[in-house]
């Protein structure tokens, strides 16, 4: 089973790496993931043992992170996390401003000892305890190589020496960028949550009598809920009384209104823009659009790229590299030239220049940033991995109906061969009491013409269906009709299925009628192109004519038709090889072995079905095509931004440790290579929130 917490308080990620590990080593733990960016834990583990391994997991928190608490998900107030983090925001910046204030005055006095040597301390206490703390209670705890040890071994070690001015600026320094940091983080997640608050807190149940307001949860499938304007939808539906228009921007990412009336469906976390609607319900909560937005959302970060999983790894790695190369810094100079206090300042400066903070942070904020901001595009991408591997891409295959066409048939010709026989509406008056799709194609195509009465109408199983109409014997349907009936066929060039109105056994017409394709689907081919894609392709069950005649239009590279499931997945592995980055969006049921056999899969989530939804790596909401191009541009923003952050870190990084160990910068000049590498870093990172206009 999982286990899923919420981290109360939790703002340091290398904190959350060391949670991550501890946890992962309890008994009866198969795995635990700890999300920085939601500040959130899941834990895999078994049943019988979760009890006792959330007991055991609270007080390895309180162990590592004392001022972190662990909440069930269930449990959690966002209110009350909210007011916690913003109390603890403003004890800090108390306590800088004190702190500056106090330092200013010691500074302007000139006190001699003791009373400045005792005061200096008092006022780094003031600043610093909490990092003296936890640095003490990590070092008990086996927990020793974070920028907590850094800091106060650095600080501790300048006051001992005699910068006691230093020790102090250095740590008020770190909280000023802790603080900037904190708050740059916090905006971060708030963008986040804001972006998708789409739940629903309330369901106004319409039942005999009344109104019922209600939690989403308890409402069952055929009962009806009331959505005034205003208001959102709180479970998919369909409209059974009213019409309107609904803002559909956060699921779907596009700003116009869409218009609903009786018969519709909507979805949960749609907005209801001006009149009353009645919804029955079709799904219930768990399984509502709302919920399973929310759940990819939340679980998204949590699937790490190769990138982030590196740079935990290094940071394990690096600190205690560089504490060693500190302590040869301050030991090995001084046996062979002394001068043991001016070695030991610069391997002090030299620790506080090497905490690994700007890369911990930044990575994994950039990743989130980027799902957060292809969430807003009205695309879920379920992880940073497969946001990593999305930016790779260089093959996208589409699959045809309801990808690049829209999986609606329209007539697109009507032809009459005797000038005296309404065609269209003849055909319409005879398929108007089938559902089939090509059926109810025409009756729209004829919903402006005199339908005649229709009697004795009756299906002719593999044919179609005949009827007597205006006192004549009239069929409509395929060519084994009037095979059978020796009529001759006419030449039909039009590409698409053709249903030919037979009347009194001669024929009167045919119609035309075909899938539509997409508006934006050339459009999307061709962004796509611009991006640099090598190839397009598409995978089909249908005829090669059809096919041809979409790809021809559509200009992609290499078309495929009369496919079985088996055979796309043949294809998209082939297409695999020598390295290429494969891409399939579709859209069926069918489509999910091979959407699960590509480097990424897109699933079309408006109409698609939810197993191609489920087997798919990203998911795009509003079933626009041209919405893959926007994903795959900002997946590529987002992994350059993380590799910007990368060289950005190390470079400056590495060029404040040699200068610090040739004594060339002071101590502040380490609090700017830690703390202001990391706030720019971390600035950088929320870029990523920027959906980008194509």
């Amino acid at each position: 089973m999982e286990l899923k917490y919420q981290l109360n308080g939790l703002d340091c990620a290398n904190c959350a790496a060391k949670i991550e590990r501890a946890i992962a080593k309890v008994d009866g733990v198969s795995k635990a993931q700890v999300d920085f960016m939601q500040a959130s834990l899941a834990i895999d583990c078994d049943e019988k043992n979760a009890e006792a391994i959330e007991i055991t997991s609270k007080q390895l928190i309180k162990k590592i992170e004392p001022d972190v608490t662990m909440i069930k998900k269930d449990t959690v107030s966002q209110k009350h996390h909210h007011d916690h983090g913003n109390k603890n925001a403003k004890v800090l910046v108390t306590r800088i401003l004190l702190t500056t204030l106090a330092l200013s005055l010691l500074l302007f006095l000139q006190l001699t000892d003791p009373w400045n040597t005792i005061l200096y301390a008092a006022v780094y206490l003031l600043i610093g305890y909490d990092i003296v703390k936890t640095a003490v209670t990590n070092l008990f705890s086996g927990q020793v190589f974070d920028e907590n040890f850094l800091m106060t071994i650095a600080t501790i070690g300048a006051f001992f020496i005699g910068d006691h001015t230093e020790a102090v600026l250095v740590m008020l320094l770190y909280q000023i960028g802790e603080c900037f940091q904190d708050y740059a983080v916090g905006k971060s997640r708030k963008n986040i949550k804001a972006l998708m608050d789409v739940r629903p807190d309330v369901a106004r149940l319409v039942t005999k009598n009344e109104l019922v307001m209600v939690k989403p949860e308890t409402v069952k499938i055929g009962e009806l809920v009331q959505v005034n304007p205003g208001e959102k939808i709180p479970l998919d539906g369909i409209v059974k009384t009213g019409s309107g228009y609904l803002d559909t921007s956060a699921l779907t990412g596009e700003s116009m209104p869409q218009a609903v009336a009786v018969g519709d469906q909507v979805l949960s976390g749609c907005i209801n823009k001006d009149t009353t609607l009645i919804v029955e319900v079709t799904k219930n909560f768990g399984q509502s659009t709302v919920s399973k937005i929310l759940d990819l959302v939340e679980n998204a970060s949590s699937q790490k790229a190769p990138a982030e999983r590196f740079i935990t790894k290094f940071a394990r790695v690096y600190t205690p590299i560089v504490v060693v190369l500190a302590l040869l810094l301050a030991i090995v100079p001084t046996l062979f030239v002394g001068d043991f206090q001016e070695w030991l300042y610069r391997a002090l400066t030299f620790l506080v220049i090497s905490c690994p903070c700007a890369l911990v942070i930044s990575v994994p904020l950039s990743f989130f940033g980027g799902i957060g901001g292809a969430s807003r595009a009205g695309i879920l991408i379920k992880g940073s991995n497969y946001l990593e591997t999305l930016a790779k891409v260089n093959t996208v295959v589409f699959d045809k109906t309801g990808t690049l066409t829209k999986g609606e048939f329209a007539v697109a010709k009507v032809v009459v061969e005797k000038s005296e026989i309404p065609v269209l509406a003849y055909a319409s008056a005879l398929e108007q009491n089938s559902s089939h799709p090509i059926a109810r194609s025409i009756v729209l195509a004829a919903k402006d013409e005199k339908i005649p009465a229709v009697s004795a109408s009756k299906e002719i199983a593999g044919f179609g269906v005949s009827g007597i109409i205006e006192g004549k014997e009239v069929f409509a349907g395929n060519d084994k009709y009037l095979k059978e009936h020796h009529i001759a066929l006419p030449k039909v060039s039009s590409l698409g299925t053709v249903v030919y109105l037979v009347v009194n056994g001669q024929l009167a017409g045919y119609l035309v009628v075909n899938d539509q394709i997409k508006p934006e689907a050339k459009g999307a081919v061709n962004k796509l192109k611009t991006l640099g894609v090598k190839q397009t392709v598409m995978l089909t069950g249908d005829r090669k004519a059809v096919a041809t005649s979409v790809g021809e239009t559509l200009g992609l590279d290499q078309v495929y038709a009369r496919l079985l499931p088996q055979d796309k997945v043949s294809h998209v592995e082939k297409l695999r090889e020598n390295d290429n980055k494969v891409a399939f969006v579709g859209d069926g049921i069918n489509d999910a072995p091979v959407l699960a056999t590509a480097d990424i899969g897109i699933a079309m989530g408006g109409l698609g079905s939810d197993a191609a939804i489920e087997a798919a790596d990203a998911v795009i909401m509003d079933d626009n095509p041209a919405k893959i191009a926007t994903a795959i541009t900002i997946a590529r923003k987002t992994l350059k931004i993380v590799k910007q952050n990368i060289i950005f870190a190390l470079t400056i990084k590495i060029f404040f440790l040699i200068l610090g160990a040739a004594g060339f910068v002071a101590m502040g000049w380490a609090v700017f290579a830690d703390v202001g590498v990391t706030l720019i870093a971390v600035l950088n990172a929320m870029r990523c929130l920027k959906t980008p206009k194509l």
